[in-house]
């Protein structure tokens, strides 16, 4: 049985005539003669090959050799070849083009010395640096003549454990420079995390750094990366970055400075010619069993998609600065890398807490870097909120375009207040939903299309998505399972010497219909909302319930500031709800706000689902990009194996939910 949806709202938000003209949507659409985003969307997912050659000629992706057929379908709807017979390196693309062919147009709004910015950076500690397209260029090709020094090439595997710097960007630009495959790690793992995705790639070297920056303090990385490396047989190289001058040891003959190994090196290379389907990165993600599966990803894939989502939905132009909150351990890391320099624009990357020294420090970027695309996640803004308006106000936010977000539902207050307070109604909140194996999103929001709060405008173009019921047919208005029903170009190629277990993950529930693991829906005016895993929905008796419609009841009151919802095994009712509830700083737990919240619950859900009980934490664990792991909580209150949780930024949170009980 599918429940009747009832989230959502009146539209809020609608772009002006102006607003359209000026779109990449709205240049594209009219190159191909589509008099709607209904046309677009009509057309891109009957026609995968004529949308795929039409967004790799409006994204100028230029290959040394042409593609003889855009898609070769011979393997299965599973399995696809794209850009068949092509040869192409995503370098190129991404920085070579700009330089030598001098194709790089210059927007007065942001340049150095008459020179388009690539990357603009910022510490915690306040240090700032830019690199121009030329700038980058010179020194991807050092790193790139560095790492052919080490007698590392095409095929190799390396590993990028890095803070959020320009040296991170220009490591993984010169791993793909020279044909070999990235292997981007999350600054916060422990060594056990990455000796089990750098012995699984069969990495031969690894980008590594002394330390990092939080909260005010340096925080020492270089151990971690030692203990790992020792235990990878194949990896021979590091390549250290001194990025908080701490005391570090270095093994020689195992170990480079990167001031010492990179600097000197030539700033020209050549670029490795790859096939278009070659291995570009391994982005490993988490799953529900100890093992993280490592979803491959090719030239012509990932990087393409991430520029055509960037085009379509956040709109962004050469010129602009787009700004995404992340770890380059997670896919929107690599995602902001190629997809502006793709499109010509500018990336800024900050490496330190946001709201450190002060709450106001995220704003302040705005108006000091002149950010015009920042995609920021719920719970950032819902720990911002009890902070007071004053910080934001206090900032000149003009340049911003349009704010983004990904990783997790919203729940419908935050989004009000960041759309509302924040953005003075004016600025669209481009939701984004896809997963590291998608190369970005199914479903956004977009610049031609209304809002409403917490929802997505769409699927993006050239996904043929849809929402089925327990039977597998299209539901409009109610609850089910997002699908994909057409290949698209930046899906996985398969897990990394994991073949069935991608099937399996993806692939065995319909015929060849990719069912990704979301619960969806699309309400009656045609606009898309993602309502958590669907192995996080709670059932009790009979009825199916969505954690984020429970989570957003106890965040409306304004002494909680967090929530989660799992269901737990009853005889009765199939499942009973337990919430966990973080309270703002400086209130207190009481029987008292208990018994409202449970109050809270009851007169908008009904008795039937009143929780079985509500219990406080001082924190929920999450992922660097601050997605609530349900998952974890549920196996941690029930005593259970946890599965993989080496992405957890605050694995302390997994023992005070054993202890909450």
């Amino acid at each position: 049985m599918t429940e009747q949806f009832t989230f959502g709202g009146n539209i809020v938000w609608k772009p002006t005539l102006e607003q359209v003209e000026h779109t990449n949507l709205t240049a594209f659409m009219r190159r191909h003669g589509l008099e709607s985003f209904d046309a677009l969307m009509q057309k891109s997912t009957s026609d995968v090959a004529w949308f795929t050659d039409a967004v790799l000629k409006f994204l100028d992706i230029q290959f040394y050799e042409p593609y003889t057929k855009v898609i070769d379908l011979a393997d299965g709807i599973q399995f696809p070849k794209w850009c068949v017979g092509g040869k192409m390196n995503i370098a190129h693309n991404c920085v070579d083009k700009w330089t030598v062919d001098n194709r790089r147009q210059t927007v007065a709004a942001n340049t150095v010395n008459g020179q388009s910015s690539a990357v603009i950076f910022e510490g915690e500690e306040g240090v700032t640096k830019t690199l121009t397209y030329s700038e980058l260029y010179k020194e991807v090709n050092k790193a790139a003549n560095a790492l052919r020094s080490l007698g590392l090439g095409k095929g190799d595997a390396i590993g990028i454990f890095m803070p959020m710097t320009p040296e991170i960007v220009i490591a993984l630009l010169a791993i793909a420079k020279i044909g070999g495959i990235i292997l981007p790690l999350f600054s916060g793992y422990g060594a056990g995390a990455i000796v089990s995705r750098l012995a699984d790639a069969n990495a031969k070297a690894l980008f590594a750094a002394d330390g990092a920056y939080r909260r005010g303090k340096a925080v020492e990385m270089k151990s971690i990366a030692d203990e790992a490396a020792s235990q990878v047989s194949s990896l021979k190289h590091m390549i250290v970055l001194k990025r908080t001058g701490q005391d570090v040891s270095m093994k020689t003959g195992r170990d480079h400075w990167w001031a010492d190994l990179i600097p000197p090196q030539p700033d020209s290379a050549s670029t490795e010619i790859t096939s278009a389907e070659d291995p570009l990165m391994i982005i490993y993600t988490s799953g529900t069993t100890g093992k993280p599966k490592g979803a491959v990803h090719t030239h012509c894939g990932f990087p393409v998609k991430a520029a055509q989502d960037m085009a379509f939905g956040t709109d962004v132009h050469p010129g602009d600065v787009i700004y995404w909150m992340t770890d380059m351990g997670w896919m929107m890391g690599p995602w902001q890398v190629f997809g502006s320099l793709l499109l010509g624009a500018t990336m800024f990357i900050y490496d330190g807490a946001p709201d450190f020294p002060a709450p106001d420090r995220l704003w302040s970027l705005v108006e000091k870097h002149g950010i015009n695309q920042m995609g920021v996640s719920p719970t950032l803004i819902r720990s911002l909120i009890p902070q007071g308006d004053e910080h934001f106000k206090k900032h000149d936010l003009s340049s911003l375009k349009c704010f983004a977000s990904t990783g997790e539902p919203w729940n419908p207050d935050p989004w009000i207040w960041l759309f509302e307070k924040v953005g003075e109604g004016k600025l669209p909140i481009i939701n984004y939903s896809g997963g590291t194996e998608l190369s970005g999103g199914i479903v956004m929001g977009n610049p031609l299309m209304p809002l409403k709060p917490c929802s997505f405008s769409a699927a993006c173009p050239g996904m043929d998505a849809d929402v089925f019921d327990e039977d597998g047919k299209s539901v409009r208005n109610a609850v089910g399972e997002l699908v994909i029903k057409a290949p698209w170009i930046g899906m996985t190629r398969g897990f990394w010497n994991d073949r069935q277990r991608y099937l399996d993950a993806y692939w065995s529930r319909w015929e060849n219909v990719w069912v990704h693991g979301d619960f969806a829906a699309i309400d009656a005016d045609g606009l898309w909302y993602i309502l958590g895993r669907s192995d996080d929905t709670i059932k009790i008796a009979g009825k199916r319930l969505g954690p984020a419609e429970v989570e957003s009841i106890l965040v409306r009151h304004e002494d909680i500031v967090e929530a989660a919802a799992i269901g737990i095994p009853h005889d009765v009712k199939g499942s009973e709800m337990i919430l966990f509830a973080v309270a703002r700083p400086g209130v207190s737990p009481t029987d008292e706000l208990r018994q409202q919240l449970t109050e809270m619950v009851i007169a908008e859900m009904g008795k039937p689902l009143a929780p079985k009980a509500i219990l406080f934490v001082s924190d929920l664990p999450k992922t660097r990009n601050a997605k609530v792991m349900r998952r974890v909580i549920r196996s941690a209150y029930l005593g259970l194996e946890l599965g993989d949780v080496s992405s957890l930024v605050n694995p302390q949170a997994v023992e005070e939910v054993r202890r909450s009980k």
